[in-house]
């Protein structure tokens, strides 16, 4: 048996590398030693798993996105510092429950995925070719489409490997702003009715939404807050204190989606950051401030999982490491 298909087999994978395949790097990103005693708590990954600049970061050489995009997932799950990563793509159409049970067949235990619901169920406008809000969604915060379309497929296919079912809000109409309350009460009765078991999140685009009210809802429904760190939304530091009111009535788990860098847009951020390799604006005060709440976390025995996005310094493989280096400086305070 091949060293390959030795190491493989020892982290639990029922996937084997082919000839040609996408290989992890002998990489100088790791995870500090004293982080070793928060395997099974501590999750930190990417947004996605497809992108060639990160030759040398996460895999051994260059490859096409769409051979990344197909058959990455494998290599980057071998990574000594990634032990969980964003499923994006089904923001944009529901994924099946085949689709997500080859996912959770590339990856060792424990490994998470944190995965985003579909536009179907969280945004309130349907959109128009262009992206554009237009008329309302019937299916904005449908119970029945959610566990149809969305939390039965995504648990069966990746049962304990999935580690947050996120319902990422977008920007809601204006009108419905000014009546919050009443929004926050449907998303209430929209959480009650979901199956009991997995952890879910929820994660705005609304700042005005972040309210004692949405904190009570969560608590109440046992769902998490996701912070946000993105253009939209305000820095860390607030996001912090609404949890901080959430964690006073049910305290939980840590969960960050470390978007956007403050300032830019998602394309301009894209085409500044490319091929993301390297970080361009290094964003310490939410470092650390994230830090110090993921290690406060860590000590609590609550579990933090930090997904990061290329667009929120330049490169997510190194905030990622940035952050893992401050986590434990954190925790040796």
């Amino acid at each position: 048996m091949s060293d390959a298909h030795l190491s493989l087999d020892l982290l639990g994978s029922s996937v084997a590398p082919r000839r040609g395949d996408p290989a992890p790097c002998a990489t100088r990103l790791d995870r500090p030693a004293v982080l070793s005693a928060y395997t099974k708590q501590l999750f930190l990954g990417t947004s996605s798993w497809s992108f060639p600049g990160w030759e040398d970061l996460v895999y051994a050489k260059a490859l096409p996105e769409s051979k990344l995009s197909k058959l990455g997932l494998l290599a980057y799950s071998q990574h000594p510092l990634l032990n969980a990563v964003g499923i994006d793509r089904g923001f944009y159409a529901p994924l099946t429950r085949a689709q997500f049970e080859h996912y959770a067949s590339q990856v060792p235990d424990p490994f998470r995925f944190l995965v985003k619901a579909p536009q179907l169920i969280t945004d309130a406008t349907m959109r128009d070719e262009n992206g554009k809000p237009g008329a309302l969604n019937p299916t904005h915060l449908d119970a029945a489409t959610a566990i149809t379309q969305f939390v039965a497929p995504c648990i069966e296919g990746l049962g304990a490997k999935a580690g947050v079912l996120v319902f990422q809000v977008s920007p809601l109409p204006r009108a419905w702003l000014s009546e919050s309350a009443r929004w926050i009460a449907r998303l209430g009765e929209f959480l009650r009715q979901l199956p009991q078991g997995p952890c879910y999140a929820v994660e705005l685009r609304d700042p005005d939404l972040i309210t004692p009210r949405l904190m009570r809802t969560l608590a109440e429904t046992g769902t998490r807050y996701c912070l946000s760190l993105h253009d939209r939304m305000p820095p860390i530091e607030r996001q912090l204190r609404a949890l901080d009111a959430l964690n006073a009535l049910r305290p939980g788990a840590l969960i960050v989606r470390w978007n956007l860098h403050q300032g830019l847009r998602y394309n301009a951020a894209r085409e500044h950051y490319a091929p993301f390799n390297r970080l361009v604006d290094e964003d310490l005060p939410t470092r650390t401030a994230l830090a110090r709440r993921a290690a406060d976390t860590l000590l609590a025995g609550q579990p933090v999982i930090v997904i990061a996005n290329n667009k929120a310094e330049g490169s997510a493989p190194l905030t990622l490491q940035k952050l893992a280096g401050a986590i434990a400086e954190a925790l040796a305070r």
